[in-house]
């Protein structure tokens, strides 16, 4: 996976909805678009290094509008912080 080098060539944007909004509020999650050749450790770490939290677990869905992360920040920091942080909010 060498043409994904970049955390920004990893994860395309933030996924919002309804649902993914309560998430963040509720969970402590946030959806991403992300790269069709990413593997969970590299969303794991792309969004480590963009948001300096912490993330506990990565789960992957496809869809017709593509790959979807869904990224469990630890207890120890705060979804909401990288919502607003990334424009979310």
């Amino acid at each position: 996976m060498e043409d994904l080098k970049s955390p920004y060539d990893i994860l395309l944007k933030p996924f919002v909805t309804e649902k993914s909004m309560l998430q963040i509020e509720r969970d402590n999650k946030i959806w991403f678009i992300v790269q069709e050749k990413a593997t969970r450790d590299q969303v794991k770490r792309a969004v480590e290094e963009i948001s300096e939290m912490k993330v506990s677990n990565v789960n992957i869905l496809r869809d017709k509008e593509g790959k979807k992360a869904i990224v469990k920040i630890s207890k120890d920091f705060s979804a909401e912080e990288l919502a607003t942080k990334l424009g979310i909010f």
